[in-house]
C-alpha cells in the first residue's frame, strides 16, 4: 500500500503544479487587464484598478509551485539532501499552510465575483470563472493530500508504526531491485 500512496501523492502534486500554473497565468492576465483599462472600457468606467484577491492568488500559486516542485524532486530524485521534509508530519504542516492560503484565495474570489453565469459571453467573465474554478481545484487537491497524509497516519498507528513520523515514500519504494541496480552501475 505504501508504494501506491507514494505514486498517488506524486500524481496529486503534478495536478497541483498544473492547477497552480494555470491559476498563476490567469491571475497575471487579470491583473494586466485591470491595470491597463482603456478609457472606453465599461469596466470601472475605464479607470484602472486591481482586485485585491489577485495578488494573493499570485503569491499562493508561486509558493505552491515551488512546494510542489520540491516535493516531486524529493520523490523522484536522490540528489537533493535536505534535513527536513523527510516525514509525513513535516509534509502535513506544509500542505495545511498552503490549504489555508488556497481556501482564503478561493473563498475571496468566490465572494468577490460570485455567480458569473450572466456574462459568459465576455472574455473577462470567462477568465474570472476560470480563476474561481482553478482556485477551488487547487484547494481540493490540497484537501486530498491532507486526507492521504491522515490515511497514512491512521494506517501506521494501527500497525504500531511511527504515525506522522513515517518517512515520505519515494519512487525507490516501488521498485525493490532499483537500489541493487543503482549500486551496480
Amino acid at each position: 500500500m505504501g508504494s501506491k500512496i507514494g505514486w498517488i501523492r506524486a500524481g496529486l502534486y503534478v495536478a497541483l503544479l498544473i492547477f497552480s500554473f494555470i491559476l498563476f497565468a490567469l491571475s497575471c492576465a487579470r491583473i494586466n487587464y485591470t491595470l491597463h483599462l482603456s478609457r472606453t472600457d465599461p469596466l470601472n468606467r475605464g479607470i484602472s484598478f486591481y482586485d485585491p484577491v489577485i495578488p494573493e492568488l499570485i503569491f499562493t500559486t508561486l509558493v505552491t509551485m515551488a512546494w510542489s516542485g520540491l516535493m516531486l524532486v524529493l520523490f523522484f530524485s536522490d540528489a537533493l539532501k535536505i534535513p527536513f521534509l523527510k516525514r509525513h508530519g513535516e509534509e502535513l504542516i506544509g500542505i495545511i499552510v498552503l490549504w489555508f492560503f488556497w481556501v482564503g484565495g478561493a473563498a475571496a474570489a468566490s465572494a468577490l465575483w460570485g455567480d458569473l453565469s450572466f456574462c459568459q459571453q465576455f472574455q473577462t467573465c470567462q477568465v474570472l470563472s476560470a480563476l474561481e474554478a482553478f482556485a477551488w481545484f487547487g484547494w481540493l487537491t490540497l484537501t486530498a493530500l491532507i486526507v492521504l497524509s491522515l490515511v497514512v497516519f491512521v494506517q501506521s498507528q494501527r500497525k504500531g508504526g511511527k504515525g506522522l513520523e513515517e518517512p515520505l515514500p519515494t519512487r525507490r519504494d516501488d521498485w525493490p531491485g532499483l537500489e541493487a541496480r543503482k549500486d551496480s552501475v
